[in-house]
């Protein structure tokens, strides 16, 4: 039998190669009021693990040990027919709703205040979404009033009288979600949420200068309308937002695991092509702003999509979007990670969809346990490791063709420096579905710096999932083999393996 020769990656990094510094917003997700997500996610009260506001102890400390930095709420799709108003105020008075987008009902027993209260819990800020589909202007500006201002006035006074003295001090806040979709309540045209967007935008920096605000871009980059509504959103509300906001989620329908490791070139092209419109709109405007980007949904959706269509309707918090992840779920997840810690110049804030039950690294049993998915291991080491500047290597690694992409490196990696802790992260995974990949990293620039670690997540079986029965099937592991000879990192990637190499300067005692 002919064995055949190992594959060959080789890296360079230097300490003057670099891309940007991470805001570490990047790593933030989302909540949802859909499914789970919510009541029996984040919010049940009588569970074993509840505290004395009803949330699981159990999912904040998972949420903590993932260093969430903010999570986007309400919605989604959800926002586009919320009366912000129904959430405030005493519980028992609190009006039921029907949620037309996910066609269930709001009970709205959780609302802005205990939202904001279950974030400070958890460490993270919040991004604040607005509805701009069945309401606009005043509904906005009464809301950023009714969070930030201290008091004194009419919204602000309420939200005291309802209990919380201090403003919730709601930084960055989302313009509507997904407005040129024709299953969002209230969509748009380009030009009829451009000018609406933009008065909207007006109107809250008058009542609280200092919050950012983020527009919709695309839904996706398959909408017919792609790159046309982002030029004309940005047209009008170029000068009175922050951020543009963009849209994706991948599966593997055909089950071509090679095709679907590729998937995260999409995502980078995306990137790319949507800073370039933003560009174009900066040029035309003769603008010094340069628009940044918040990809504010993205993950790999799809394995629920069948189990959704029979759910009955105008149920309370009926188990909605629970994809099962598995394991090559994972390494999609990590290439998608490398994907914005590649363009952390333009992408400044990113919500992985969602935090708890809902297309999630989180899920829980109503009464029952919390869990980690497969998904949730390389969130986490991007999250926990990837805090600094992000490092452009140059990278020379042998390719592959796929069903839709061609020349798709084996070897996907991004490089993380943090000057101040002395620490550089290598991020890598190894798509080759059967080989290992050698990887020569030249590291000279980083005098004396030594592995601390070589994290690994690999699983012989592309299929398997975590479940409350076996919650521990795909789990990393330290027992990767990096290490520096003569100021090159030396390893050998597992075949379909996620990797975080991680290596630090020793401490003078």
């Amino acid at each position: 039998m002919r064995i055949m020769p190992e594959q060959q990656a080789r890296m360079i990094v230097e300490k003057d190669f670099q891309i940007s510094v991470i805001d570490r917003r990047i790593y933030g997700s989302f909540v949802e009021h859909l499914g789970r997500a919510v009541y029996g996610g984040i919010y049940e009260p009588g569970h074993p693990a509840a505290d004395e506001n009803g949330f699981r102890r159990d999912v904040l400390d998972l949420v903590r040990e993932l260093q969430v930095p903010i999570v986007r709420y309400p919605g989604g799709n959800f926002v586009s027919g919320y009366h912000w108003e129904d959430g405030v105020g005493p519980v028992e008075n609190r009006p039921r709703r029907l949620d037309l987008a996910w066609r269930t009902t709001e009970p709205n027993e959780i609302g802005t205040n205990e939202f904001a209260q279950w974030a400070r819990k958890a460490g993270a800020e919040v991004n604040m979404a607005v509805n701009l589909g069945t309401r606009g202007v005043d509904a906005a500006r009464h809301l950023v009033e009714y969070c930030n201002h201290p008091a004194g006035s009419y919204w602000s006074d309420l939200r005291i009288s309802h209990g919380y003295r201090e403003p919730h001090g709601i930084r960055t806040w989302c313009l509507g979600n997904e407005m040129d979709g024709p299953w969002q309540i209230g969509s748009k045209t380009a030009a009829e949420y451009g000018r609406l967007a933009c008065e909207t935008a007006k109107a809250m920096k008058w009542v609280d200068r200092s919050i950012e605000l983020v527009a919709c871009g695309s839904s996706s980059r398959g909408m017919k309308t792609y790159a046309e509504w982002e030029a004309t959103v940005l047209d009008h509300t170029y000068e009175h937002v922050d951020y543009l906001s963009l849209h994706t989620y991948y599966g593997n329908r055909d089950n071509d695991p090679a095709n679907f490791l590729a998937r995260s070139l999409d995502m980078d092209a995306f990137i790319k092509e949507v800073s370039a419109i933003c560009d174009y709109v900066k040029a035309k405007k003769r603008s010094r702003k340069t628009m940044y980007l918040s990809f504010d949904e993205w993950n790999v959706w799809y394995h629920s999509n069948e189990a959704d269509r029979k759910i009955e309707p105008w149920t309370v918090a009926p188990p909605q979007l629970e994809d099962v992840y598995n394991f090559e779920d994972a390494l999609v997840v990590g290439c998608m990670l490398i994907t914005l810690l590649k363009n952390a110049d333009r992408v400044k804030i990113a919500c992985l969809a969602q935090l708890v039950n809902v297309i999630a690294p989180i899920m829980t049993e109503n009464g029952g346990p919390a869990w980690r998915q497969t998904i949730f291991y390389p969130y986490l080491h991007a999250s926990v490791y990837g805090r600094g500047t992000s490092l452009r290597p140059i990278i020379s690694s042998p390719k592959y063709d796929s069903k839709d992409f061609t020349d798709v490196p084996y070897l996907d990696a991004a490089v993380v420096y943090n000057e101040e802790a002395e620490e550089l992260t290598l991020f890598a995974v190894n798509r080759h579905l059967q080989e290992p990949l050698r990887l020569d990293c030249d590291i000279r620039g980083f005098a004396d710096y030594r592995v601390v670690e070589h994290i690994v997540l690999e699983n012989s079986d592309l299929k398997a999932v975590n479940t409350a029965a076996e919650p521990d099937r795909v789990v990393p592991h330290t027992g990767g083999n990096a290490e520096v000879r003569d100021g090159i990192v030396q390893t050998s990637l597992a075949p379909k393996s996620w990797n975080v190499i991680r290596l630090a300067k020793p401490r003078q005692d």
